[in-house]
């Protein structure tokens, strides 16, 4: 398509104006276009700092910027190394509570690992989600936007389609992606409550994360009370932000670890079926999000799975 730069650009970065323009695509993704030379600027290349001052022609090849559908042998987005479509689809079980052209919203049980990495190169979400549907390969990272904890249950959404991902990126920016956790902490809590604390790596142990007062990023979690049992108490929690481990840190933090967490929840609480739980007792239970194209306002409950279910009817007939 052939389009040109408005007036009102006049003085911007060729990046930026493409991204006034294309309002569908990230400027990172137009950047990788205009190195490619999809996008040519008065008909020949431009890198992306150009100036601008309306008027200029923008030539987009949009047929070669939107991905081909994959075949067995391509290699997939999203993975270390030269892995191809055929050897990283697997034939994993999904529970799809929502799907359509744009979306998948995914009931990820406790167990699963959400994307490859070290010590798990296969068996994961991005995995069975390659499976069910192999045009995500075409997708970064197969479409996937925001994670869970292996050992965490719950709703994850999945986009379908570039414009969805970009939007969905956008969203969990703005904030306006509305994620609710339940979760079951040690102790007894004793008023709703926000924790706003940074977070960052662990200084000693990198595999953790820890409160990093300088340096760390914002991270912002919101919980109520919802039940009490005698050595624990089932909370509500939203996540204004979405660091890794968030909700995990930030009531280790407050002296109110949540039941079973193996990395920030060592103390016993004097309950053995709390100490015996063999994860932590976090369920993903709301997702609700603005459908990327239609801009519908929509959402999604998810049960809790049985293990952490049976723990709160055995913690209510004490």
């Amino acid at each position: 398509m052939s389009v040109e730069i408005p007036a009102e650009c006049a003085g911007w970065r060729l990046d930026a104006a493409l991204a006034k323009l294309f309002p569908e695509h990230s400027r990172a993704r137009l950047q990788g276009w205009l190195k490619q030379g999809l996008i040519r600027l008065d008909g020949g290349a431009a890198e992306s700092k150009r100036k601008v001052y309306g008027g200029e022609r923008i030539e987009f090849d949009q047929s070669a910027a939107v991905p081909p559908a994959p075949s067995a042998g391509d290699t997939v987005s999203g993975f270390a190394g030269h892995i191809t479509l055929a050897d990283a689809a697997e034939d994993i079980a999904l529970n799809v509570v929502f799907e359509d052209e744009q979306l998948i919203v995914i009931d990820k049980p406790a167990g699963l690992v959400v994307h490859p990495g070290n010590g798990n190169a296969s068996g994961t979400l991005m995995n069975a989600l390659l499976h069910h549907e192999p045009q995500l390969a075409a997708i970064p990272r197969a479409g996937i936007v925001h994670r869970l904890d292996k050992d965490t249950s719950g709703l994850l959404v999945v986009a379908r389609t570039l414009t969805a991902q970009t939007d969905l990126v956008r969203q969990m920016q703005a904030r306006s992606v509305q994620r609710h956790y339940l979760a079951l902490a040690l102790g007894t809590v004793e008023r709703d409550g926000v924790v706003d604390a940074p977070l960052g790596r662990h200084a000693v142990q990198r595999t953790k994360m820890a409160i990093v007062r300088a340096g760390g990023k914002e991270a912002r979690t919101h919980y109520a009370v919802l039940e009490r049992f005698a050595k624990a108490t089932l909370l509500e929690c939203r996540l204004e932000t979405g660091r890794t481990h968030q909700i995990r840190v930030h009531l280790a933090s407050i002296k109110h670890p949540l039941a079973g967490d193996p990395a920030y929840g060592k103390a016993k609480s004097g309950d053995a079926r709390l100490d015996a739980f063999p994860r932590q007792a976090l369920h993903a239970w709301r997702l609700a999000l603005i459908h990327p194209v239609t801009g519908a306002e929509m959402a999604w409950e998810s049960p809790l799975p049985a293990d952490f279910a049976q723990l709160l009817e055995d913690l209510r007939h004490e």
